[in-house]
């Protein structure tokens, strides 16, 4: 479902999705958060430029590690989590606000 890569001007890494209908959307990585003992990954899609995307979508998958270390991301099917986690995701993106505006 997801490879990681790494952009050769910074040390961003960068995802590649393999979505339902056969596309690929490449991501960089927002940030990786726990909720209720789980962890999550937000991703930001980048246009073909590299850019991120105009609309503001953002991906969240529950993010989970192997014991060698290897990433695998799966949906989150139930919309309780759902709204748990983005509200999660929220109260990052406010805190970061809040440390932006303080620096």
């Amino acid at each position: 479902m997801a490879e990681n890569n790494r952009k050769n001007d910074d040390s961003d890494i960068l995802v590649t999705l393999d979505l339902d209908d056969g596309t690929q959307v490449e991501c960089e990585i927002l940030t990786i958060f726990t909720v209720d003992e789980q962890d999550y990954i937000a991703l930001l899609p980048l246009d073909d430029k590299g850019e991120p995307n105009e609309d503001g979508e953002v991906f969240i998958y529950r993010y989970h590690e192997d014991e060698d270390g290897n990433p695998s991301l799966d949906n989150i099917e139930n919309d309780e989590e759902y709204e748990a986690v983005a509200d999660r995701f929220d109260e990052l993106l406010d805190e970061a606000e809040f440390e932006d505006m303080e620096d």
